[in-house]
């Protein structure tokens, strides 16, 4: 599909996830009412909140109170609280136009080489829906200094407040993502019509076996090797003595590790592998993922092999999340809220492993197909 064609779907993906988001942060008004309490219950509707808030223009307390900030140099508390409110505003500003261009972005080189076309409908519509929840989470980690500043303490723990800014609003991502793929697809499917037939790239199954393998295996250095226990607090208590970038244990472990895991010593041997069967998945989501996505990709390139690995990590991440939920039996107990709070985590250590895996990938598949060729030339001759 050529890049005329591809753009419209992009942008109206890209404008319906923004304006989904827009519209999930006001509905947070609506939690404000004395009934809300009542209908839905506390404890609900303070999670809904804290899951609203990161989308919302509703100022935080100290920037709608003018607590917690000191005062700037020559100024009143009236003016002060101008200036916090205006860094909340420019955050805002910042997040919905990051959304809007990193979703393009992506959704754009997504439907040119996976177009949503017969054979190909579900996993260009499943790759667009994970790469919706990148471009959120991308969004809120560029306009995350805005809004930290703007509460008024952004020279306190600066990298930590910046690890949980990049964590929040995840959940909403998840449901707002899933909305603007079908509408990028349903698009896609239509400018695609009159196209005339797409390429249809034939992989050797040795090659994309291989390539698969490879690219899991870096998943798997994240999963298993940064995510266990001990290695996993020692990049914790990563913290070098330089001032506003000091303690940077909660950043590293945010873009690094997909996972936590540690000997089966406070539980039962079978509750341990149950819980282990998440991880279990994730890499073979991963695997399949990439051993199909060479065959479905009109031109394996590095760019589209590195966003579809980005892609199949955030959806194997998602089918751990379900499954340790489900195993877990927290569902049932605590009621779906709880289920979906944990669903969209992980999704920054998918993008930076992602692009590794993805890169990867795509060496390697070329070397195993270059090979193969001249080992077809060769006996041919």
């Amino acid at each position: 599909m050529t890049y005329r064609r591809a753009a419209l779907p992009a942008l109206v993906g890209g404008l319906l996830l923004t304006v989904l988001l827009w519209w999930a942060g006001r509905s947070m008004d609506a939690l404000h009412l004395p009934g809300a309490g009542d209908v839905l219950g506390g404890r609900p509707t303070a999670e809904l909140q804290s899951w609203l808030m990161p989308w919302s223009y509703d100022p935080p307390a100290s920037a709608e109170f003018g607590t917690g900030a000191s005062g700037w140099p020559g100024g009143t508390a009236g003016t002060d609280h101008l200036r916090y409110l205006s860094l909340h505003h420019t955050a805002m500003q910042i997040r919905f136009g990051a959304v809007l261009a990193f979703f393009v972005t992506g959704a754009l080189l997504l439907v040119r080489r996976l177009p949503p076309v017969r054979g190909r409908m579900p996993a260009a519509l499943c790759a667009v829906w994970a790469w919706g929840m990148v471009a959120g989470t991308l969004a809120v980690a560029v306009s995350a200094p805005w809004a930290i500043a703007a509460g008024g303490h952004g020279s306190f723990r600066f990298l930590a407040q910046l690890a949980s800014e990049i964590s929040s609003g995840r959940q909403v991502l998840v449901a707002a993502a899933l909305v603007a793929a079908a509408g990028t697809v349903i698009t896609a499917r239509i400018t695609a019509k009159g196209a005339g037939p797409l390429p249809q790239v034939v992989v050797p199954a040795h090659a994309a076996r291989l390539a698969a393998t490879v690219g899991t295996t870096v998943i798997a250095l994240s999963l298993v090797v940064l995510s266990y226990e001990p290695v996993a607090a020692a990049l914790q208590r990563v913290s070098p003595n330089v001032g506003l970038l000091a303690e940077p244990g909660d950043l590293l472990r945010q873009w690094l590790l997909l996972g936590f895991w540690s000997d089966p010593t406070g539980a039962a041997l079978g509750d341990w592998l149950l819980y282990r069967a998440a991880d279990v998945l994730l890499l073979a989501v991963v695997w399949w993922a990439l051993r199909r996505l060479p065959g479905l990709l009109t031109r394996a390139t590095v760019p589209a092999m590195a966003v579809g690995a980005v892609c199949a990590t955030v959806l194997g991440l998602l089918a751990s999340r379900l499954l340790q939920v489900a195993t877990g039996g927290a569902g049932v107990r605590w009621g779906l809220l709880h289920l979906s709070a944990a669903l969209g985590g992980g999704v920054p250590a998918a993008l930076t492993w992602g692009l590794v895996a993805g890169i990867a990938a795509a060496v390697t598949l070329r070397v195993a197909v270059g090979r193969a060729e001249t080992a077809d030339a060769t006996a041919s001759d």
